[in-house]
């Protein structure tokens, strides 16, 4: 009969080699469990889930006490989610969001709110601060850019703040900003 090793002699190898038939249990579990998969191709692009904009702002236009804009964007600009929050800091105000895919597949949102610049950017992008200006259709908007986070665009329309951002390209911006500033306020029924 073999003599077994006393535990003073166990080392690292010892180790590893017990470990060996644990992990093999467990992948051999979960691949039965169907929890793991190996793609062999690389990511595909999932489902893009659908969020209808038009429904969500003409919601918003009739709750909401700012006027609410809808922009009428090019081809290939897809809604897929939105949200409605509320800023509680000084100056702050009920805040409508669109998000969009744009034709390069890339994000973007805009936001919509009666917050003051200042609360709105502080509530959104944190403790970031103006870089810039740019002009879109006649209109100013501020930039906030940093060489870590993405970029945003923000414009004061007079009766309420918009607010771009995401990792669209400049060109993306501008086509949103441009929509959203040519857009008229929906009318409240």
């Amino acid at each position: 009969m073999a003599q077994q090793k006393h535990r003073i002699f166990n080392d690292y190898r010892d180790l590893f080699w017990s470990l060996i038939p644990l992990v093999l249990i467990s992948i051999v579990l979960a691949g039965a469990a169907s929890q793991c998969s190996v793609a062999t191709n690389g990511p595909t692009q999932g489902q893009i889930p659908h969020f209808d904009a038009d429904a969500a702002l003409r919601s918003d236009a009739e709750s909401l006490s700012f006027p609410i804009r809808q922009p009428a964007l090019p081809e290939g600009w897809v809604s897929n989610s939105g949200s409605r929050d509320t800023i509680v800091a000084d100056g702050g105000g009920p805040v409508s969001t669109i998000g969009y895919l744009t034709p390069q597949s890339t994000y973007l949102r805009y936001s919509q709110s009666s917050a003051t610049e200042v609360a709105l950017a502080r509530h959104v992008l944190g403790s970031r601060y103006a870089t810039g200006t740019t002009d879109v259709a006649g209109q100013k908007w501020v930039l906030y850019t940093d060489p870590i986070e993405e970029p945003a665009w923000i414009a004061d329309l007079g009766d309420v703040r918009i607010l771009i951002t995401g990792a669209g390209d400049e060109a993306a911006f501008t086509t949103l900003a441009e929509a959203v500033t040519t857009a008229q306020p929906l009318a409240k029924s």
